[in-house]
């Protein structure tokens, strides 16, 4: 199995005196000293307006990169797709896939914060047919040698192709899901899967039954599985003192910055959000001691390999670790990220 890092860039916090472009800076540092340490790959997240996370452009952070690193893995986490037309999605990743020698993850997904689709006029409700749509066109203008044409609901082209191509063909794509429609659109279009566990937990019973899920309806599509990958929120902590302030580090990350940007009120949230509105309930009550396994890597370095060694009997090849949530401080960062590669992975070499 192997391990990446990974951040949503979390920074609405009250009375946060860090501000977004020294948060950004942070990220840039955290993902060059991953390959450093010796980490597989760099999930970087898309958010906008400030809303939960500050970073905006991935794909430009990854370019950079890219530029000073020479084997580490690169990808958002993820492409909000439904706020960019799918062609010029196709074309910024395909380009990143060129300049970096072919090191591109594309990972996409609906996102969850109504409040970044009203500034750029686009129809939360309608995300998911608009989500199916754009993947389909994105992979299509990768694998495709001659121009196509697409003519469908929300989208209408004649005679297009990208340049440059992806050095990848084809380019590794990978679906987010919190919930059984999105891990069964992955099966069904062919795609790799990308989870939190604690939405796996809480929308579908655990890692293994998605595992199971995904599986079977490659099966009946007639795919063969992708990669699996989850993603962990990460605190290193070998005193009760330090497991007592990750834990409040982790709750306030859920309690500032998660539950407003999720769609937890019933007379606003889609039907295809629905599932959130349960999962908002238990992040207004949760408490220090619900921090389990199922949501959160907490503890010595024993214990952190106690749970990934069951999430790889689960049948996941990778796992993303969110070592900067919560205001943790840079230098920690990259204290936890070396600590990590050093006392937890050789178990998984």
């Amino acid at each position: 199995m192997k391990f990446g890092y990974f951040t949503l860039s979390d920074n609405h916090y009250d009375n946060n005196s860090r501000d977004a472009n020294t948060f950004v800076a942070d990220i840039l540092d955290e993902a060059v000293y991953a390959e450093e340490v010796g980490l597989h790959s760099a999930w970087i997240g898309e958010h906008h307006f400030s809303t939960l996370g500050v970073l905006s452009c991935p794909d430009l952070v990854l370019a950079n990169v890219a530029a000073r690193t020479k084997h580490i893995r690169l990808a958002p986490a993820v492409t909000v797709l439904p706020l960019h037309h799918p062609i010029r999605v196709a074309e910024q990743w395909a380009t990143l896939d060129l300049l970096s020698g072919g090191r591109v993850d594309f990972a996409a997904g609906r996102g969850y914060d109504r409040r970044e689709y009203l500034p750029l006029k686009v129809s939360f409700e309608d995300n998911q047919s608009i989500f199916e749509e754009g993947m389909e066109v994105v992979r299509r203008l990768w694998s495709s040698d001659g121009p196509i044409s697409h003519h469908g609901t929300h989208y209408q082209f004649d005679d297009v192709a990208i340049t440059p191509r992806p050095v990848q063909r084809p380019l590794p794509a990978y679906v987010a899901s919190f919930s059984r429609p999105s891990i069964e659109l992955a099966g069904r279009l062919g795609c790799g899967l990308i989870v939190a566990p604690f939405a796996a937990a809480m929308t579908y019973g655990g890692l293994r039954q998605v595992a199971e899920l995904y599986h079977e309806t490659c099966a009946k599509h007639g795919n063969r599985p992708e990669r699996l990958m989850c993603s962990y929120f990460i605190h290193f902590a070998d005193t009760k003192g330090e497991e007592d302030a990750a834990r409040a580090r982790q709750i306030r990350y859920y309690q500032e910055c998660v539950i407003a940007a999720f769609p937890g009120d019933p007379k606003t949230a889609p039907p295809s959000y629905r599932y959130f509105i349960a999962m908002v309930e238990r992040l207004r009550s949760v408490r220090p001691a619900d921090l389990t396994e199922n949501a959160v890597l907490l503890g010595t370095p024993a214990q952190v390999t106690d749970t990934l060694k069951k999430v790889e009997a689960a049948g996941f090849d990778e796992v993303i670790l969110y070592f900067n949530v919560g205001l943790k401080p840079h230098p920690q960062v990259k204290d936890e990220m070396a600590r990590f590669m050093a006392e937890v992975a050789p178990a998984f070499a």
